[in-house]
């Protein structure tokens, strides 16, 4: 999905500077946080989720849903702030910030979720800070 935001472009002493070790890895290496054990997993309070990398609005809670996959769930990103990749191996299609290219997590179709996309953001509670609403 193409977004009208500026780039944002970091070298990697820049990245480590301002990630925690743990959101460097997961972010920029695409590493993924162990199942079950993110802040974000059964975390249902109203606010916007952004990227902990560049703090680009990404998700709304009203997206969010329990999937019991041991990460946060969302069927649908803000319009134009997420971009989709299969992976090398074509089984699954990883998911970044459009504006940083931080790594999210993966999206899945078609596991029959009751929600209006039939999709689920598989997202790293690390790859994203949430925002409480006013």
């Amino acid at each position: 999905m193409a977004s009208n935001r500026i780039p944002v472009e970091k070298s990697e002493e820049e990245w480590r500077a301002i990630l925690s070790p743990e959101q460097f890895h997961i972010l920029r290496q695409k590493g993924t946080e162990p199942k079950g054990t993110g802040h974000y997993d059964k975390f249902y309070d109203e606010g916007v989720y952004n990227c902990a990398g560049c703090g680009t609005p990404l998700y709304k809670s009203t997206t969010k849903f329990n999937s019991g996959c041991g990460w946060p769930a969302f069927f649908e990103g803000l319009p134009g702030t997420i971009n989709r990749s299969p992976d090398p191996d074509g089984r699954r299609t990883e998911i970044t910030c459009a504006a940083c290219g931080g790594h999210l997590g993966h999206v899945f179709k078609g596991e029959g979720h009751p929600v209006p996309t039939d999709e689920r953001h598989c997202v790293n509670s690390v790859s994203i800070k949430f925002v409480q609403a006013p």
